[in-house]
């Protein structure tokens, strides 16, 4: 019983920590997409030649998906 106990105790706090690695995971998600809604509001709203190449860009290749 001592045993089953022990490894009771040992999956409940495994379980615990893999929550916390999952909401780290979650917010490593949404720091990407933070960062990368970042650069496209920074290439459309740039009046730079590299922002012009780069918005070119993906307005031509969603002309030709559609």
């Amino acid at each position: 019983m001592k045993k089953l106990r022990e490894m009771y105790i040992e999956a409940v706090s495994h379980l615990q920590n893999e929550k916390g690695s999952q909401s780290l995971e979650w917010i490593g998600i949404a720091a990407v997409i933070v960062i990368v809604v970042g650069m496209i509001s920074t290439v459309f709203a740039g009046d730079t030649e590299f922002g012009e190449a780069i918005k070119d860009r993906l307005i031509s290749f969603v002309e030709g998906i559609g």
